[in-house]
């Protein structure tokens, strides 16, 4: 499986399924509860959001933040997020994060189920991008699926790359990249590269914040 290729199906999957996007946020009780877990975590100042989809987060985001940049690579979904979020305060790019770079830093950066779409060979240098994107004393908050949501996807056995098989009303089938991280795998992953890092459950999935190593940038 190249990963080039498989990163490209994913995004293609992203565009198809914007109109899609939402649905689960209506269907599933876990994800209201995590939407609203927004509220109590620490996320505050000038905040960067990665892969923000079509905005669900986004306007909990804003109502905390001083401003918002929101990033995606899709212009299907930038499009519903942007009809979502009417706050002078938040800016849309259209972006692919395995190329893009923030031209500043931030107080926050924040991304749900955006770490589980990552390949493991790119993480490092995810890390490190989210590191500099920092501003000192800022701190990156991130949420996703646990291991027990593979019981959920269709995923690709014995496959270099972890994946999964997602289906749209249409029947078209797409594989995505797909990582069901251990929290306490993920903590020590983290740790080893010099972040300091609390990770706790949440209905099913994770809620993590973490601050860079102090030489960050």
């Amino acid at each position: 499986m190249d990963e080039d290729a498989l990163l490209a199906e994913q995004r293609a999957y992203y565009r198809a399924a914007a109109a899609e996007y939402d649905r689960p946020y209506a269907e599933y009780e876990a994800l209201q509860q995590l939407l609203a877990a927004v509220d109590d975590l620490p996320i505050a100042g000038d905040v960067l959001e990665l892969a923000c989809g079509t905005g669900q987060w986004t306007p909990r985001l804003a109502a905390r933040a001083r401003s918002v940049t929101a990033v995606d690579a899709s212009t299907e979904v930038l499009a519903l997020a942007r009809a979502r979020t009417t706050s002078p305060t938040v800016q849309f790019i259209e972006a692919d994060l395995f190329e893009w770079q923030p031209p500043r830093r931030y107080d926050t950066v924040f991304f749900a189920f955006w770490l589980s779409h990552i390949p493991p060979t790119r993480l490092p240098d995810f890390w490190k991008t989210v590191s500099v994107a920092l501003a000192p004393g800022g701190k990156a908050i991130f949420i996703d699926d646990g291991p027990a949501a593979a019981a959920y996807e269709e995923v690709l056995a014995n496959q270099p790359i972890p994946a999964a098989l997602r289906r749209l009303d249409d029947g078209s089938q797409h594989r995505i990249v797909k990582v069901f991280h251990d929290a306490q795998t993920l903590t020590d992953d983290l740790t080893a590269l010099g972040w300091s890092v609390h990770i706790q459950g949440k209905a099913g999935n994770f809620i993590g914040t973490a601050e860079p190593p102090t030489t960050a940038g």
